[in-house]
């Protein structure tokens, strides 16, 4: 593998108004962060407004260290907020605002170029809740080179996917990683018979891996030939926020790693767990922490 690969979060990027303050929030730009606190050359695609916000958004990438250079501006359309509200054991609910800028997402020529040469890009249904942006990323998908990971990271938000969405997306992806709240929506809306859906899933779709994440009782990773269950790891817990994002760039760091499924899943609880710990979707990474991704088995 390429020691620093291209790693592209695609669709959504925004400002998670949390009680103790703004945080960036959006899937894909949580995964390019965490993607390169693991070592990878992270970028995100998306649309802000030319607003105080927008450019605040563009502010924190540079901080982050992630390539911004397809995120564009809508003179239009403000820059997206949510509205975040934490449950006593930090458990998140959004409300989600609509008609922002990236729902306007274009398929820029500098996108396309980025897509074009990205080891994995990660994308989930939030983002193709407006048909501009779901044309768009069916689009820049389309440009992906044949050995990329195309990462379906489900994240079902409020009442913004469908059945449609849902199935478009699978059509275009190798990788999907769900939690088990998401499960039992999407076995019901694709209709996955028999006793273990996420193995119909897998097999249906002839994808390459499939993870579903179990909160505090950790996570199974499935591949062609694998199942691997991993228990949870246990500490503090300051919020959720990030969390599902930070396993799911392991994952694929794991997964263009070629590691073993096992390995890759107990990395990717420990690396979630650590989020988990912090405030906000993308808090520091400890070195140690950076280290253990290529560390030898123990």
């Amino acid at each position: 593998m390429n020691a620093r690969p291209l790693i592209v979060g695609l669709g959504e990027i925004l400002w998670d108004l949390l009680p103790a303050g703004k945080q960036l929030g959006g899937a894909p730009a949580n995964f390019a962060y965490h993607a390169t606190a693991l070592g990878a050359r992270g970028a995100v695609v998306s649309r802000v407004g030319n607003d105080a916000l927008g450019q605040d958004v563009l502010d924190r990438l540079d901080a982050l260290g992630l390539d911004r250079s397809a995120v564009s501006l809508d003179a239009e359309h403000p820059t997206g907020t949510v509205d975040v509200r934490l449950d006593p054991a930090g458990v998140p609910t959004y409300v989600i605002h609509e008609n922002v800028a990236w729902d306007f997402l274009p398929a820029s020529g500098v996108a396309r170029a980025l897509c074009a040469s990205a080891a994995a890009v990660c994308y989930g249904t939030l983002a193709s809740r407006s048909l501009i942006s779901a044309e768009s990323i069916h689009e820049l998908l389309g440009a992906t080179p044949p050995g990329c990971l195309r990462v379906f990271d489900v994240n079902l938000r409020q009442s913004y996917y469908s059945e449609a969405v849902v199935r478009r997306l699978l059509e275009l992806s190798n990788v999907v990683k769900l939690n088990d709240g998401e499960l039992p929506v999407i076995a019901d809306m694709l209709r996955l018979d028999g006793s273990d859906p996420v193995q119909t899933l897998l097999e249906r779709h002839q994808l390459r891996a499939v993870a579903l994440t179990r909160g505090p009782s950790g996570s199974r990773l499935y591949t062609p030939d694998r199942v691997c269950d991993r228990s949870g790891v246990a500490g503090p817990v300051a919020d959720t926020v990030g969390a599902g994002d930070a396993f799911t760039a392991a994952l694929v760091l794991g997964l263009l790693d070629g590691r073993d499924p096992a390995r890759i899943n107990a990395f990717a609880n420990r690396f979630a767990a650590h989020v988990c710990s912090q405030p906000g979707a993308t808090p520091p990474i400890p070195d140690a922490l950076r280290a253990a991704r290529v560390s030898p088995p123990a």
